[in-house]
């Protein structure tokens, strides 16, 4: 059986928060908020987003303003546009695209370090040598 995938027409606005439990493809304009945690988010060639995207996996073919958070993968494919901050373990951006941002690609299971950034070792004590004493040599001390 197929999976019929919902999709947003080209001609249609949507001003807010969207939210869903299924693909979705948008070829139309969307202001505000995605969040399709557990699925694909597909924006269209003719789709123009300006909002926070959050999703298992994003694919964009039109223009994205905003950050995007995906749990597998962020594919900005050869007419795709993204403007922000992506956070995704993969990241693929084809030749030709256009990508003005920051990506940060830490997996989920390591725990977050920032980047360039070394933790110090802990302070062992040194030992203390030991200065030979002075001793007598024809009853005069010696000093080395």
């Amino acid at each position: 059986m197929h999976e019929e995938l919902a999709s947003i027409g080209k001609s249609i606005v949507i001003n807010g928060e969207l939210s869903g439990s299924e693909d979705l493809t948008i070829e139309g304009r969307v202001d505000g908020k995605i969040e399709l945690r557990d699925h694909v988010l597909t924006v269209g060639s003719n789709g123009k987003i300006k909002a926070q995207v959050s999703a298992k996996a994003i694919v964009v073919l039109g223009q994205v303003t905003g950050n995007l958070n995906a749990t597998e993968k962020v594919d900005i494919k050869e007419t795709g546009s993204v403007e922000g901050d992506i956070v995704a373990p993969r990241v693929a951006i084809a030749d030709g695209s256009h990508f003005k941002g920051s990506i940060d690609m830490q997996k989920k299971d390591h725990p977050e370090k920032a980047v360039g950034t070394f933790t110090k070792p802990e302070k062992t004590p040194k030992p203390e040598t030991q200065k030979p004493e002075p001793s007598p040599v024809n009853g005069e001390f010696i000093r080395v």
